[in-house]
């Protein structure tokens, strides 16, 4: 792979009990290319991006991201992506500056650099003003918002967003 990859996929495979739910696709994506999977549902598109993110493994193919095998080096992928599923697991506890801050301690970053990276990712997506707010209380678009910069907050090489703008207003 040379370096101007970001994502590789080679006959790539993903089996459910008896179902076929991706079946022996290729496809590669360049670095600060932006990319859509568009089909119905079911097509398999959610299922791939949760194999590119190393959270549910492939029965067969070759995934890589940033380089690095999805299967035999997923913590040097998982530092490398930001990754927002369909359905975001927040911590509807939590406020939001304080679930920011300790996702980006989980990510890696040091306590000076997760503050600065929360500061901006709170202002890049309207959440200064709802920083104190628990996030069982927010609307479905603030916590949409919540799950994006998390996504975003440890400067990730790649994102993979999986629906991202339900709930968001225009």
């Amino acid at each position: 792979m040379d370096d101007g990859t970001m994502i590789e996929v080679i006959n790539l495979t993903k089996r459910f009990a008896g179902r076929t739910a991706v079946n022996d696709i290729s496809f590669t994506v360049a670095r600060g290319e932006i990319v859509g999977l568009l089909g119905p549902n079911g097509a398999g598109k959610s299922t791939t991006m949760r194999i590119l993110s190393c959270f549910l493994p492939a029965t067969s193919g070759t995934v890589r991201v940033a380089g690095y095998d999805v299967f035999r080096d997923s913590e040097a992928v998982r530092r490398r992506i930001g990754y927002m599923p369909e359905n975001n697991p927040l911590h509807p506890e939590m406020r939001v500056r304080e679930y920011l801050k300790f996702r980006a301690r989980l990510k890696g970053l040091g306590l000076r650099q997760s503050r600065e990276r929360v500061d901006t990712v709170m202002q890049q997506f309207g959440l200064v003003d709802v920083g104190r707010r628990i996030i069982g209380h927010l609307s479905k678009g603030f916590r949409q918002r919540v799950g994006l910069a998390d996504a975003l907050v440890h400067e990730p090489d790649l994102i993979i967003l999986d629906e991202p703008t339900i709930g968001l207003d225009p």
